[in-house]
């Protein structure tokens, strides 16, 4: 079983999300959902699991919830659905060759997706993805080049 891209996975529906920060979780820290729900500060695991199951999780909680599982994958359902994108905040860096090479690796790989989904080899919704994730890669690129001229400090 090939390890999935977390950087560049985008949840189809609210419960797949919560599931995605469980698996991430689970795969990059080694968190069970008994210590994902100790970690929120819930009394009890059982209610964890029933939020995981039919998707309804309190909105007061969702933050803690991504904090804890260390991945923001609601937020990016969220934002999706909205037919927002949800890039991280740019620093105005200097940007390094690979940072580029990262980026037109992406957008040829959405122009092959794209290729392939108009002689119908690739559905729909890995296309969507594929563009989504290409778009966000360029409005941060965006968003470092408007920063540049005056950059935070890394902290």
């Amino acid at each position: 079983m090939s390890r999935r891209s977390w950087k560049h996975y985008q949840p189809n529906s609210l419960r797949d999300a919560l599931e995605g920060c469980k698996d991430f979780a689970r795969d990059r820290q080694n968190k069970s959902v008994e210590r994902i729900a100790a970690e929120m500060g819930l009394a009890d695991h059982w209610v964890l699991y029933k939020w995981l199951q039919n998707g309804r999780m309190p909105t007061s909680l969702l933050i803690a919830y991504e904090k804890t599982c260390g991945i923001n994958l609601v937020s990016r359902w969220l934002s999706a659905s909205s037919g927002k994108l949800l890039i991280d905040m740019p620093t105005g860096r200097q940007g390094q060759a690979r940072d580029i090479q990262a980026l037109q690796n992406q957008l040829h790989q959405v122009t092959g997706l794209l290729m392939d989904f108009y002689e119908s080899k690739t559905s729909a919704e890995r296309t969507l993805e594929g563009i989504h994730n290409a778009m966000q890669s360029l409005a941060w690129h965006r968003g470092n080049v408007q920063q540049h001229r005056q950059p935070q400090l890394e902290l």
